[in-house]
C-alpha cells in the first residue's frame, strides 16, 4: 500500500539511532521534572496533575509532549525525521487519555460507567493516533465530511456531529475539573460548613456543565434560540407533571441555604431516626444506627415537622430505666447509676449523667438515667448496653434490690367453697421401681 511505503521511505530517510536517543532523553527530562514537581509540590493521590504515580498523572505526558515537539522542531531543520513524529500522536493520546480518567476518577471515584467511558476514551485516542501515524487521518475525515445527516431543517455532516460531541466531552470533563479544583483549593479552606460547601459546589457544577452544555451544542451546529421552546415545554412539564420533582429540588436548596438541617444532624423524620448522611438536590439520606438507610424527599424535610435530636452539635442524649424496691436508699441509687454511667468511656462528663425519680411504679421505684454521647454514628444500643451492665453490677454491689412482678389476690368471703382439686402423682421416672403393693 501506498502509505506504508511512504512510512518505509521516511524510515529509511531517517537516521533513527538520533531521534530514538531525542526522545529517550525527553522522556527522562520529563520524568525527573514531575518527580521533582511533585515532591516540591507535595502532590497527593487524587491530583489530575501528578496521580498516584509519576506516569499517572497528566503532568508526564504533557512535558514529554513539549519536550518531543522541540527536538522535532531542531532536528527536523538538518534531516527528516520520523520517530520524533510518531512520538507526538502517542503522547496526544497518552495525555488526553491521563486528563479523562483522572478527572472521572475524581469526581465519580466509584462509578462503573465512568470506567466504561474511560476505555472507550483510551480506545478512541489510541486509534486516531494510528491513523495520524499512517497518514490515513486526512482520508478519513474527508469521508466523514461527505456524510451529511439531516435533522428537520438542519442538515450536518458526520465530522461535525462527531467532533460536537468530542468537543462537548471535552468541555464537560474540564468543568468537573475546575469545579473540583475549586471546590478542594477555594471552598474548602473558606467555608467550614458542609452545608454551605455542598451548595456552592453544586450550583458552580450546574453553572459550568450548563456552559459546557450550551457550547456543545453551538459546535455542533445547534441553534440556541431553539431552546426557548424546549425552556416554555419544560415550564409547561413543570406546571403539571413535574411538580414533586421541582418541589423537592426547590427544598433541598433551601435547607442547604437555610442551615436549618445539617450533615451530621441526628433527626427523627416520620418516626424513622438517624443521622443525616448527606443532602442531595432532590432528597436526603438518614442512616438508622442499625445500618438501614432512608432516602426522604426534601419536600417532606421542609413541610412536616421535623426533630432535630442533635441541636447543631454532636451531643446526643440517650437513657435507660431501671426499677428497685421501694425500701431501696434513692441517694444510692442515683449515685450508682451516675457512676456506672460516668465509666463508660463514650459518655460525656460535661453535661454529666443525671438520674431521675421518674414514676412509683407498681412494683418499685422507676429510675431514669440521662447521658450524652458525641459520637452516635458508631452505635447507640452498644454504648446503651454498656451503661445497663454497668449500672446493673453496682446496684448488685449496692445491695439494691431489683423486684419482679408481684400480684396478690384476695378472694372475698360468703361464697361456696371449692372443694380441693386432685392432683395425679407424678410419673416414676425411667428405670425406677415400683413400689411393693400392700395387702388388702
Amino acid at each position: 500500500m501506498e502509505f506504508l511505503e511512504n512510512l518505509q521511505a521516511e524510515f529509511r530517510d531517517s537516521a533513527a539511532w538520533i531521534e530514538l536517543i531525542c526522545v529517550l532523553v525527553s522522556l527522562a527530562v520529563a520524568y525527573g521534572s514531575t518527580v521533582w514537581v511533585g515532591r516540591r509540590a507535595g502532590a497527593k493521590p487524587e491530583s489530575v496533575w501528578f496521580g498516584r504515580s509519576t506516569f499517572d498523572g497528566l503532568m508526564f505526558p504533557l512535558l514529554s509532549l513539549a519536550l518531543v515537539y522541540a527536538a522535532r522542531v531542531v532536528v527536523g531543520h538538518h534531516q527528516p525525521v520520523f520517530i520524533l513524529k510518531a512520538a507526538i500522536p502517542i503522547l496526544v493520546s497518552l495525555a488526553v487519555i491521563r486528563f479523562f480518567a483522572r478527572v472521572l476518577s475524581a469526581a465519580f471515584p466509584s462509578s462503573g460507567p465512568m470506567r466504561l467511558l474511560e476505555r472507550l476514551v483510551s480506545w478512541l485516542a489510541w486509534g486516531v493516533a494510528v491513523l495520524w501515524i499512517t497518514g490515513l487521518l486526512p482520508s478519513v475525515l474527508a469521508e466523514l465530511e461527505s456524510i451529511h445527516l439531516t435533522f428537520g431543517k438542519t442538515t450536518v455532516t458526520l465530522r461535525t456531529l462527531i467532533e460536537g460531541v468530542l468537543s462537548s466531552g471535552l468541555v464537560l470533563v474540564v468543568a468537573l475539573w475546575v469545579s473540583s479544583t475549586l471546590e478542594r483549593q477555594v471552598l474548602m479552606p473558606s467555608i467550614s460548613d458542609l452545608s454551605m460547601r455542598r451548595v456552592a459546589v453544586n450550583a458552580m457544577r450546574a453553572a459550568l456543565l450548563l456552559l459546557g452544555l450550551l457550547f456543545g451544542l453551538s459546535a455542533v451546529g445547534v441553534d440556541l434560540t431553539a431552546l426557548s421552546v424546549l425552556g416554555g415545554a419544560v415550564g409547561v412539564g413543570l406546571g403539571f407533571g413535574l411538580q414533586k420533582l421541582a418541589a423537592n429540588y426547590v427544598s433541598g436548596f433551601v435547607i442547604l441555604l437555610e442551615r436549618s438541617l445539617r450533615i451530621g444532624d441526628n433527626v427523627r423524620v416520620d418516626n424513622f431516626e438517624g443521622q443525616i448522611t448527606d443532602i442531595k438536590t432532590r432528597y436526603t439520606l438518614l442512616r438508622a444506627p442499625n445500618g438501614k438507610e432512608s432516602i426522604v424527599p426534601n419536600e417532606t424535610m421542609v413541610a412536616q415537622r421535623v426533630e432535630n435530636l442533635s441541636a447543631y452539635d454532636q451531643r446526643f442524649n440517650m437513657s435507660t430505666n431501671v426499677v428497685v424496691a421501694y425500701h431501696s436508699d434513692v441517694q444510692l441509687v442515683q449515685q450508682v447509676m451516675r457512676d456506672a454511667a460516668l465509666a463508660q468511656e463514650r459518655v460525656l462528663k460535661d453535661p454529666a449523667p443525671i438520674a431521675y425519680l421518674l414514676n412509683f411504679a407498681a412494683d418499685g421505684l422507676e429510675f431514669s438515667l440521662h447521658f450524652w454521647i458525641a459520637d452516635p454514628s458508631k452505635g447507640q444500643f452498644n454504648i446503651r448496653s454498656d451503661v445497663n451492665l454497668a449500672v446493673l453490677a453496682g446496684l448488685r454491689a449496692a445491695g439494691v434490690e431489683l423486684p419482679f412482678p408481684q400480684r396478690v389476690l384476695h378472694v372475698q368471703g360468703g361464697g361456696a367453697v371449692l372443694p380441693p382439686v386432685p392432683v395425679a402423682p407424678a410419673a416414676p421416672a425411667a428405670g425406677a421401681q415400683k413400689p411393693a403393693s400392700s395387702p388388702a
